[in-house]
């Protein structure tokens, strides 16, 4: 007989009313039950209200919009689109334009905080002194107006083609963007990226394998020169074999405006920098506090070892610091996720911009709409967690913690 059924009924039932009810026993029931029908009701009447405005103004509720077509243009497609195309695509290109550009704004604040972070902790009086007035002033700024600031005082104050900043005679700085060489793909682009990708793959875990062996042998093994021959010299071997893979397209000033090549809008340059900037700034503070959480010591310790500060920092101060760094960088990550929608401001083509703007205004689809942008920032949140959370449970194994 099993311990529970060996149990006097009354104990039973006090522990049936302690789950249920907690302390105030069956009333807690009750009161749950009455606040479970509230928020019931309240949903009922909500969907309600809305099926009936939607009756009333002719708009038919479900999906079937996304088949039909959009009939307006977009400034910055990574994928090809036209007016012809349906919602559906424009809601692709929205949520594409969105991630690149939290991507792109992820991998710069996350260089820049650490960089700031560095400098902050540094011996040098004025580096570090630069290091604070950088922090203090950017991170007490409204981010719309760092925006405004980049978009409006920085890249529209920059020239007209025809007097635009040449660099080295392939791209172009104007009021109009960046215009930068196109590389077009021929024939032997296929194997080309392929050996490419394999050769990052391998000396990623070949730097893996010297960073084990330094750790759990002590064994300082040479890298850089496989390294080099894997993301260099293997590619250069295939391009000799099969030919070059892509031609490379110059962008030309023809009238008023450049032809050819690839150019990369103000807008996203306006936010890309200034999503960075300013989220480095709070990356920079969770930095300088994981450095800080580490015991002086091993600073010290690695001096003895014949260490250079930077050396010291890079192999032992900073991994045991990463435990500390993790948690609060994830919540920058989701952070700038979510205020690249700030980006409708200066007319960038988010998510926000041209699916729960321009699209929701032509189609009326509101609930439809609303409920897709909020699925998938709430999908980018999950999964940037995830993957953060799956790069902390690893890094505490590896440090065994």
């Amino acid at each position: 007989m099993s311990t529970e059924a060996r149990k006097p009924p009354l104990q039973i039932a006090l522990k049936i009313r302690r789950i249920l009810g907690g302390k105030a026993g069956w009333n807690g029931v009750a009161i749950q039950f009455a606040f479970a029908a509230v928020l019931g009701w309240i949903a009922y009447e909500i969907i309600s209200n809305a099926r009936t405005n939607l009756e009333n103004q002719h708009i038919a509720a479900g999906f079937g919009f996304l088949r039909n077509n959009a009939g307006f243009d977009v400034n910055q497609t990574l994928i090809s689109y036209t007016g012809s195309d349906t919602f559906l695509r424009v809601f692709v290109v929205g949520l594409l334009n969105t991630l690149v550009v939290s991507v792109v704004g992820i991998v710069f604040a996350t260089l820049i905080g650490f960089i700031v972070a560095l400098c902050r902790l540094s011996p040098n009086w004025l580096v570090s002194r630069v290091g604070e007035i950088y922090v203090e002033i950017i991170r007490n700024l409204p981010l719309l107006f760092q925006i405004l600031f980049w978009y409006l005082a920085v890249l529209a104050a920059l020239p007209n083609p025809r007097q635009s900043i040449s660099l080295f005679g392939i791209a172009f700085i104007s009021n109009r963007g960046l215009v930068i060489p196109q590389p077009i793909g021929q024939a032997g682009m296929a194997p080309f990226l392929a050996v490419l990708g394999f050769g990052i793959v391998a000396a990623l875990a070949l730097r893996i394998y010297a960073r084990r062996a330094l750790f759990q042998r002590g064994q300082m093994i040479r890298v850089w020169p496989w390294a080099l021959g894997l993301l260099v010299g293997l590619p250069l071997a295939t391009m000799l074999v099969l030919g070059l893979p892509f031609t490379v397209e110059l962008p030309q000033l023809k009238g008023f405006n450049f032809a050819g090549g690839a150019r990369i809008i103000p807008e996203f340059v306006a936010l890309a920098l200034a999503l960075s900037t300013y989220t480095a700034a709070f990356i920079a503070e969770i930095v300088r506090a994981g450095i800080l959480s580490v015991h002086a010591g091993q600073m010290e310790a690695g001096a003895s070892l014949g260490l250079s500060r930077g050396a010291t920092l890079r192999l032992i101060v900073v991994p045991q610091a990463m435990r500390v760094i993790v948690p609060p960088l994830t919540n920058q990550y989701l952070n700038l996720t979510k205020n690249s929608s700030l980006a409708v401001a200066i007319g960038y083509p988010d998510l926000v911009s041209v699916w729960a703007g321009t699209s929701l205004s032509q189609t009326g689809q509101a609930i439809e709409i609303i409920t897709m942008t909020m699925g998938v920032y709430l999908l980018i949140s999950l999964v940037t967690s995830g993957v953060m959370s799956i790069y902390g449970g690893r890094l505490n194994r590896s440090l065994g913690a």
